[in-house]
């Protein structure tokens, strides 16, 4: 007989943690919705042990509230929430440019355009979920580029609490089709090490994303801003 093979508890910990995280992202739980340990259990088929700690590192990283007599709650943005977060991020990611442009090098130039290719193949087959999966990895990649530990920490942080924002926000084609050439113009400007080009680019490619989730929030298509 084969031996079973166990998963060590931090391996399952962070699968649990990344396909929760997920389900958030792609509002399969709702912003204020309520998370169902026992209905998340049977659908991740997980224990409540593995479950109860990705919940908490969900809270950790803004995207679910411990709530006293509700327990976990999907976190949910006010309008003025989403106005400042996204303020800061667009510093963040426009800093970030600006030093990548200075620092990458070009493996990692070149590992950036083959993500950049892969987003471009699932763009047009439409096909979202990939899409924003590749989105996010190019731009940690350059925020990697960077090479700033402190900043790399503090984007993670601030970026964490607009996962779900951001990937909303591109299911309108106009604006989707806009983020993809800024995308196209991107690589381009990292490529022309255009560090002032770049952080500017970067900077308003986040400001054009805060615009987009404001915009639907207030035609009600994200829910309803709390006061």
């Amino acid at each position: 007989m084969a031996d079973i093979i166990s998963i060590p508890r931090q391996v399952l910990h962070q699968q649990v943690f990344t396909r929760l995280r997920q389900l958030i992202v792609e509002n399969h739980i709702r912003p204020g919705s309520k998370l169902n340990e026992r209905a998340l259990c049977e659908q991740l088929e997980v224990s409540r042990t593995p479950l109860r700690e990705a919940i908490k590192m969900l809270a950790a990283e803004g995207l679910v509230e411990l709530l006293p007599n509700r327990g976990a709650v999907a976190r949910q943005l006010s309008a003025q929430d989403i106005a400042d977060t996204f303020e800061l991020i667009a510093g963040l990611e426009g800093l970030s440019g600006e030093l990548a442009a200075q620092r990458i090098t070009e493996a990692e130039l070149a590992e950036i355009r083959a993500l950049h290719y892969e987003m471009m193949a699932a763009y047009t087959r439409r096909d979202l979920p990939t899409y924003y999966s590749l989105n996010a990895v190019i731009h940690n990649h350059i925020n990697a580029a960077a090479r700033n530990p402190v900043l790399a920490q503090t984007y993670r942080s601030v970026n964490a609490r607009l996962q779900a924002l951001r990937f909303r926000s591109n299911a309108d084609e106009a604006r989707w089709a806009r983020a993809m050439a800024e995308h196209e113009k991107m690589i381009e400007l990292l490529a022309e090490r255009d560090a002032l080009g770049l952080r500017e680019l970067l900077s308003r490619h986040l400001l054009n994303k805060r615009d987009d989730v404001l915009a639907l929030m207030a035609a009600g298509e994200l829910g309803e801003a709390q006061a």
